[in-house]
């Protein structure tokens, strides 16, 4: 699952249209939101659970996900994702959640990233979610941490060999600019670009690759629309599986 902000409330779409097609996913890999998602999901919760936590909670509302921070390190804190983890996953443990789950962060500290399936849960995952210049960087033992995307936005390599079929879900696809506008358009079309640039090799490693073409109407910060995102995820996943039929052959 790949990062993506607001954008990645197309994983929840996605994961309830293989449900419904009797596709269960064992093992889970995601980075940023991808991270979140792929935690919840990890520990049991359904996509359409998921929906609801996302409701009840007001897990949509930015000024909940953003809290201002006194840091130095970062404008906002992660208080609210902290919040909701010790909720839904209040083990705090990779080897207690139901499917088997890898996270991936970026050190900048060395300018690495790594894959992480032990330790403790809850730092990692808001690690992995750690937008920089935006959320407070994490230490965690001798590193320094920030969102898993800025150095792998789709890491599937730290399941392919795990897997008998992997399935991507890229909630950042690139479509191509025919207008830049503004200065903005071209920060954005930059990060979009740095992260589409790292998402190729592990798009390269799926077997099937779900691609939410969220992004050509929403944006990261979006997450006011998250219904609307999840429901273009959900029909994006159908439209593959319509496609490409061959994936009913991993059902359970």
């Amino acid at each position: 699952m790949s990062g993506g902000g607001a954008l990645g409330y197309a994983h929840v779409g996605v994961l309830q249209a293989l449900h419904e097609h009797g596709i269960e996913p064992e093992i889970v890999s995601g980075s940023s939101m991808g991270a979140i998602i792929g935690t919840i999901y990890s520990a049991g919760y359904s996509a359409s659970e998921m929906l609801k936590i996302c409701k009840s909670d007001k897990m949509y509302e930015i000024h909940r996900l953003i809290k201002p921070s006194f840091s130095h390190k970062g404008f906002a804190s992660h208080k609210t994702l902290r919040k909701l983890l010790h909720d839904v996953v209040p083990h705090n443990d990779f080897e207690q959640l139901k499917r088997k789950l890898h996270i991936c962060v970026t050190n900048i500290g060395d300018a690495t990233y790594k894959i992480v399936n032990s330790g403790n849960l809850h730092d990692y995952v808001v690690a992995s979610a750690s937008i920089p210049g935006i959320f407070e960087v994490n230490s965690i033992d001798n590193g320094i941490y920030v969102d898993g995307g800025v150095m792998n936005n789709l890491p599937a390599e730290a399941i392919r060999d795990k897997c008998r079929i992997l399935i991507g879900v890229d909630v950042v696809p690139y479509y191509e600019k025919s207008k830049i506008k503004n200065t903005t358009d071209v920060l954005i079309a930059s990060i979009r670009t740095m992260i589409h640039g790292n998402s190729i090799a592990g798009q390269k490693l799926c077997d099937h690759l779900i691609l939410s073409p969220a992004i050509k109407k929403y944006h990261e910060f979006n997450f006011e629309k998250f219904e609307k995102i999840y429901r273009i995820g959900y029909e994006s996943a159908l439209e593959y599986i319509k496609n490409n039929p061959e994936i009913l052959k991993y059902t359970v």
